[in-house]
C-alpha cells in the first residue's frame, strides 16, 4: 500500500533516500505503511515564501517560484505529472490511498483543480468524505460539499467520516440521519479527538504553544516561532520527553527564562532574520547567550546564528547582505541549487551541550539553499554518508564553549542518545534531575492510531471500497 497526494502546500518537507524533496506528511504515511518514501507519493509540493508566492517543487526538485495566479495557470500543465506519478504507484502497489487537499467543492478553483475530484475521477476511486467537527459547522460543510459536486463526482462519494469529535457521539444521531436523507451517503464513523497518540503533525495548526510536560517540568525549551518556520516536527521528540516543556515563542514578552533556545528552520531566512531583529527577540537571544544560556540553530536558524547572510544573486531576497546574530563564526551565501540529502555522521564536539557524546552517531536530512563556511575546527558533525554515498565532509558549527550549536541537519532531536545526552547536560548545568525517557516508538504510535480508527469506523465498508472484501 502507498499514500498519494498530488499537491501539498506545506513548509514541512522530507527527503527521499535518493535526494528528492516531498511533503513530510506523505513521508509519515509511507512510514506507517512500511514502504520506502518516493517523490511519486507527492509529485507537487508548494512551499510558501510569502502570502501569495510559493516555491514549486515538482517530482522532488524545485521548478520555480510562482505567485498564486501564476501557479493557477501552471496547474493544468502539471496534470500529466500527477497522472504519471499516480500510474507509477498503481503499477507498483496493490492499493494506493489518495488524499485530497482543502475542500473538493472549491467551485471558484474547479477549472484548474488537480488534487481532489479530478484525481478521483481519473482513478475511478471510491471516496470517503471526511469532516472536521472540531472547527464547527460540520453538517453544513458535508451537505454543502455534496450539493456543489457534479453528479458524476457525487456518485464516487461512498461514505462519510466525522473526525475530531469531543463528547457523547449519540448526540450526533439525529444529525447523521438527516445528513443521510439529504446526501444519500452513510456516515460510517465518528472518530473521537485524541491527545495521547504522538505522530508528527502535518502543519503548524497542530502546534500547542505552551504544551505542559509530562509530570513536573525541570527543563524549559523555547522554540522561536518564526513567521515562516519550517519542519517544526524537528521538536516532537523534545515535546514528548518527561520533564521537558517546549514553548513556542513569537514575541519578546513571551520569551521568559528558558533553559535552552532553539532557532528552527525557515523557508525565508532573510525575512525571518529581519523579523527576529524587529521583534526584539534577536537582542533577547544574544543577551541570554552572553549570560550562559545555550542556543541551537537548525537549517535557517543556523544561518541566522552566523555573522552574515549573503544573497548576491537574489536567490531568496532582494537584500544582498544581512547581518546575523554573530553567535557562530560562519557566513552563509545563498546559491541557486538546493541541497536535499539524507545524511549520516558522527559528532565532532566533545564539550558543552554534547559533552560525553564525542564520536557518537547522528542521522538526519538536509533541505537548504545556502552554503555556510567558517573556521574548519568549529564544525559540529563529521558527515560520512550523504544520499547513500560515502563522503568525508563537515556540517554545522559550534562556539568554543560548545553551548552555541548550528547545523543543517533536520531530525537532530530524533537521535535518542544524542538528545538524552544534551538534556542530561542541561539538567546538570541547572542542578536538576531529568526523569528517565524512552525512545519514541513510532510503530507503536501508528498501531495506536490504527486501533483508534478500527474502534470508531466501520472498516468493513473501507475494505469493500478497497476491493479487499
Amino acid at each position: 500500500m502507498a499514500p498519494f497526494k498530488s499537491q501539498n502546500m506545506s513548509l514541512n518537507s522530507f527527503v527521499t533516500p535518493d535526494g528528492g524533496e516531498f511533503g513530510r506528511a506523505q513521508a509519515v504515511q509511507a512510514d506507517a505503511a512500511r514502504v520506502a518514501p518516493t517523490v511519486e507519493m507527492n509529485p507537487i509540493l508548494l512551499k510558501p515564501e510569502a502570502e501569495r508566492r510559493s516555491q514549486v517543487v515538482v517530482m522532488g526538485k524545485p521548478l520555480r517560484v510562482a505567485s498564486a495566479r501564476e501557479y493557477y495557470e501552471m496547474k493544468l500543465e502539471l496534470w500529466p505529472v500527477v497522472t504519471d506519478a499516480l500510474d507509477t504507484l498503481r503499477a507498483n502497489y496493490d492499493i494506493v490511498v489518495i488524499e485530497g487537499a482543502g475542500s473538493p467543492a472549491e467551485i471558484n478553483l474547479k477549472e484548474h483543480e488537480i488534487v481532489n475530484m479530478r484525481v478521483a475521477r481519473y482513478a475511478n476511486a471510491s471516496v470517503v468524505l471526511v469532516g472536521d467537527i472540531d472547527r464547527g459547522g460540520v453538517f453544513a460543510s458535508l451537505a454543502g460539499t455534496m450539493l456543489l459536486l457534479e453528479p458524476e463526482e457525487q456518485a464516487l462519494i461512498k461514505a462519510i467520516v466525522i473526525n475530531k469529535f469531543r463528547g457523547d457521539p449519540s448526540l450526533l444521531d439525529s444529525g447523521l440521519d438527516m445528513l443521510l436523507e439529504r446526501t444519500g451517503v452513510p456516515t460510517i464513523g465518528v472518530v473521537p479527538y485524541y491527545t495521547d497518540i504522538h505522530i508528527p503533525e502535518e502543519d503548524s495548526l497542530g502546534i500547542a504553544p505552551n504544551e505542559q510536560s509530562a509530570g513536573e517540568t525541570v527543563l524549559e525549551v523555547a522554540v522561536i516561532r518564526l513567521p515562516h518556520m519550517a519542519n517544526f516536527d524537528d521538536f516532537d521528540p523534545l515535546r514528548q520527553e518527561p520533564g521537558v516543556q517546549v514553548r513556542y515563542v513569537s514575541s519578546r514578552a513571551e520569551f521568559g527564562t528558558p533553559d535552552l533556545i532553539v532557532l528552527p528552520g525557515s523557508k525565508t531566512t532573510v525575512d525571518d532574520l529581519l523579523w527576529l531583529t524587529e521583534s526584539g527577540l534577536a537582542d533577547a537571544i544574544k543577551k541570554s547567550r552572553t549570560e550562559g544560556l545555550p542556543v541551537i540553530g537548525i537549517c535557517g536558524g543556523y544561518q541566522m546564528l552566523g555573522r552574515r547572510v549573503l544573497d548576491p544573486d537574489g536567490v531568496e531576497s532582494s537584500r544582498a547582505e544581512v547581518e546575523g546574530l554573530g553567535l557562530l563564526p560562519v557566513d552563509t551565501t545563498f546559491e541557486g541549487d538546493k541541497a536535499t540529502h539524507q545524511v549520516k555522521g558522527t559528532v565532532n564536539l566533545k564539550q558543552g551541550l554534547l559533552e560525553g557524546y564525542g564520536g557518537g552517531e547522528v542521522v538526519g536530512y538536509e533541505i537548504h539553499m545556502g552554503r555556510s563556511s567558517g573556521e574548519a575546527d568549529s564544525s559540529l558533525f563529521n558527515i560520512s554518508e550523504r544520499s547513500g554515498h560515502a563522503t568525508d565532509t563537515r556540517d554545522g558549527a559550534a562556539d568554543v564553549e560548545g553551548l552555541t550549536l548550528g547545523t543543517y541537519m533536520h531530525g537532530l532531536f530524533h537521535n535518542h542518545s544524542l538528545r538524552r545526552t544534551m538534556l542530561l547536560n542541561l539538567a546538570q548545568r541547572k542542578g536538576v534531575t531529568l526523569p528517565e525517557g524512552a525512545a519514541l516508538d513510532l510503530d507503536a504510535e501508528y498501531d495506536k492510531l490504527a486501533e483508534h480508527i478500527r474502534e470508531n469506523v466501520d472498516m468493513d465498508v473501507i475494505y469493500q471500497m478497497a476491493g479487499l472484501k
